[in-house]
């Protein structure tokens, strides 16, 4: 079945009698003998979203409380003093958590070019795991997973993904080769900006089960609620990104050819650097563009001045929210007028004159 059909099937009850929907389960024990136990181990609620997530990635998943928490027992799968090569454009947050782990001597990293595979395949001889995003945020960059997982060893170095950008949707990584995908299903799985979850996607059921014992351990769970959010998100992804690509490009579009605006960054984009490999590799073209603006005042004038178009600091939401990255991170090689924006569900005409009007305002 195709991915929009999956993510309106998938993780639901069958038994004659059962709920069409699987009703979230508070509870935090059980009763004994049954299949459930203790809470921090298991739950309906978690299970149902992990049978439809796994089923869209085409792999085995476990839920965590964030995409971070996902990401950390990832992490945790690298051996005491490896090394993990990872681009230099991964997220942020990553980039932190792989600098606390070498601070404390659990690891050594490697920070390469995500684009160009060869010597990401040189640096990672001998490595214990590559972490790359499959769309690049803020840059939107694309990297050739697909290459890049056939160059490397089978089984001595494992390849992560985080595919939080594009989805299942747009991209299935371990299709590709990789070993495990990870996603801040607190974005577009989600998709309304209510809720803080994650889950990490493994190739195989024995990986699955480390990262569900770190997960146990550690007690980096989801909440009930949250993870009958994130099932309910499921439902409606194919459409929100279909609808957030097609306003993507069209919003691109409108700013190639705006005065103000020195680059846009869109894969959608004929010219753009990441349109032949996200071609390649993906179904779509995504919901999230970039442009720039020659100072970070006249970018912030523009946050300030929008209406319909939300500030705020996320992405993947039904509402169109914008954001520059560079007031997070000055130190960081993100162009300080740069803004991102993630493309919702509104009209994309009423999204092209409010931000038209906060070009021209500031």
């Amino acid at each position: 079945m195709q991915p929009a059909t999956l993510a309106v099937l998938a993780g639901r009850g069958r038994e004659t009698g059962e709920p069409l929907n699987r009703p979230p389960v508070f509870a935090s024990a059980f009763r004994a003998g049954g299949e459930h136990d203790y809470a921090r181990a298991a739950n309906p609620t978690w299970e149902a979203f992990e049978e439809a997530l796994g089923a869209l990635d085409g792999g085995v998943a476990v839920a965590f409380g964030s995409g971070m928490a996902a990401a950390a027992a990832t992490l945790d799968l690298v051996r005491p003093g490896g090394r993990v090569v990872a681009a230099a454009s991964a997220y942020f947050e990553v980039r932190r958590l792989l600098e606390d782990r070498e601070n404390s001597g659990r690891l050594t990293t490697t920070y390469v070019d995500p684009l160009d595979t060869a010597a990401l395949l040189a640096a990672a001889e001998g490595a214990d795991l590559v972490w790359l995003d499959a769309l690049a945020n803020p840059g939107l960059d694309v990297p050739d997973v697909d290459l890049i997982a056939a160059g490397l060893r089978r089984g001595e170095t494992k390849l992560v993904v985080d595919a939080t950008l594009v989805t299942p949707i747009l991209m299935r990584p371990l299709e590709l080769g990789a070993d495990v995908v990870i996603h801040s299903a607190t974005k577009f799985i989600g998709g309304h900006s209510d809720l803080l979850l994650g889950a990490a996607v493994a190739r195989t059921h024995d990986l699955a089960e480390q990262l569900r014992r770190g997960r146990t351990s550690t007690g980096a769970v989801p909440g009930t609620m949250d993870t009958w959010l994130g099932l309910r998100g499921i439902r409606t992804l194919a459409l929100r990104i279909e609808r957030g690509s097609r306003t993507a490009r069209e919003l691109a579009e409108h700013l190639v050819r705006h005065p103000a605006v020195r680059a846009v960054r869109y894969p959608g984009l004929a010219g753009d650097p990441a349109h032949v490999p996200m071609q390649r590799l993906m179904s779509s073209f995504g919901a999230v563009l970039a442009f720039e603006l020659d100072r970070a005042a006249h970018a912030d004038s523009v946050c300030a001045r929008v209406q319909v178009i939300t500030h705020a600091t996320s992405l993947g939401g039904v509402e169109t929210l914008i954001e520059r990255p560079g007031r997070w991170h000055p130190g960081a090689v993100v162009a300080p007028g740069l803004l991102r924006i993630s493309v919702g569900c509104e009209d994309p005409g009423d999204l092209w004159r409010d931000l038209e009007r906060a070009l021209a305002a500031a």
